[in-house]
């Protein structure tokens, strides 16, 4: 006789989980930067920016979290747009910082009422408590470190 493994239903999969609440969240974000003319990973870095000013790249992908590749062609878009512009690392010529422009600040301002409305949308439909809640379980999920590939998960 051999166990058999199953895999858990569907709406108790995490992963799965995750990933539907992520569209419940994002979808109506989405269309609000659709009417702007920028992607959400665009969005992310210019958000990132005007939270924490001027920033290398390595750390705009990681508080961003876009591998860095990615991030690469996200701010060629973004400066071509005149949203963020790239100068010189003050200290290490090999490195550059990326600063948001006021025309990326203005973005953000002229966009902040419909993000803040999307925010108080969830807050009312799943109570102040239990957002809360949820953000620090998620932020706290994200400072797990994930197991050894060598070894097995306890």
């Amino acid at each position: 006789m051999t166990d058999h493994l199953t895999a858990p239903l569907t709406n108790r999969s995490l992963p799965i989980a995750l990933l539907r609440a992520r569209e419940k969240v994002m979808g109506p974000i989405r269309a609000m930067l659709s009417d702007v003319g920028v992607t959400e990973q665009q969005w992310r870095v210019l958000r990132v920016l005007d939270e924490r000013g001027p920033l290398d790249p390595t750390e705009i992908a990681d508080r961003s979290v876009l591998l860095l590749p990615s991030l690469t062609r996200i701010l060629q878009t973004l400066v071509a747009k005149g949203l963020v512009s790239r100068a010189p690392h003050p200290t290490d010529r090999r490195k550059q910082v990326v600063s948001i422009t006021a025309n990326g600040q203005q973005l953000i301002a002229e966009n902040l009422q419909q993000s803040q409305d999307l925010t108080a949308w969830l807050r009312e439909s799943f109570g102040s408590q239990k957002l809360d809640q949820l953000l620090d379980l998620l932020n706290e999920l994200d400072q797990l470190d994930p197991p050894n590939k060598n070894t097995p998960p306890k």
